[in-house]
């Protein structure tokens, strides 16, 4: 199990939000941290704490100079998401990105397209490509969700799932969006669900606030997952050690 860290930028500011509100009409963004410090502040950071496989979050327009300064920071580092798609990916890869993470772009209409993804792998190779398949529970069932968390596919998270799209990634990349930034515990179904069906490096985010937490993820997931932790470290504002949590994990 790896820490695999996070720089969540909004409006060009490293922020930590609760995600599920950004898309919400007429309703403000919840917002938990906002930074006094730039991205390339938190990049260099990880990478003096040889942090690897982090990544770096646009949540919207106006954080192309803020991710690019944070790649920069730290090149072969950080994986970018975000607005990710066949026209700019090679653009964030040249920067620094060691991957780009996609969502939307290959998950449109509630349908995966299959012609989308299979244009990114050609263009960039799998190996540089992280598909996020963040996700929320309908009916006891996990559905990949888009749009900033918004809007339901009929994507569910089965072992067939995960076995089609390991052909096309590197990694996944995936939020419990139902818990995420909430800071109330981890999706422990979710946990067992995706040890028991990934096979490609994984990270999971969502709810973990505490080292009992980090344990409670450690034995679910059986070492097989990574994690990564945002609003309830200390460095963005929470309860949650840093240092703690990167001892942790490397022991």
């Amino acid at each position: 199990m790896e820490f695999r860290p996070c720089i969540d930028l909004h409006q060009g500011k490293v922020k930590q939000i609760v995600g599920a509100t950004l898309n919400q009409e007429n309703k403000q963004v919840i917002e938990n941290y906002v930074s006094t410090y730039n991205s390339s502040y938190y990049a260099a950071k990880f990478r003096d704490d040889q942090l690897t496989g982090g990544h770096v979050i646009m949540l919207g327009d106006g954080n192309k100079e803020a991710a690019i300064e944070a790649l920069q920071s730290y090149p072969g580092g950080l994986q970018i998401g975000g607005g990710i798609n066949g026209d700019n990916a090679l653009t964030f890869l040249n920067a620094g990105a060691s991957h780009v993470i996609v969502t939307s772009y290959i998950f449109q209409d509630g349908e995966l397209k299959m012609d989308k993804l299979r244009r990114l792998v050609d263009k960039i190779g799998k190996e540089r490509l992280v598909i996020d398949l963040s996700c929320k529970q309908k009916d006891g069932k996990w559905f990949v969700v888009t749009d900033k968390w918004t809007k339901f596919s009929n994507i569910e998270i089965t072992a067939s799932t995960i076995k089609e799209l390991e052909q096309y990634c590197d990694e996944f990349l995936i939020h419990a969006a139902d818990v995420e930034g909430k800071r109330a515990g981890i999706a422990e179904n979710l946990v067992r669900l995706l040890a028991d069906y990934v096979t490609i490096p994984t990270t999971y985010a969502g709810g973990v606030s505490s080292l009992e937490d980090l344990h409670l993820f450690e034995q679910l997931s059986k070492g097989k997952l990574h994690v990564t932790i945002g609003s309830a470290l200390d460095i963005f504002g929470g309860d949650l050690s840093y240092d703690q949590v990167v001892d942790y994990c490397k022991e």
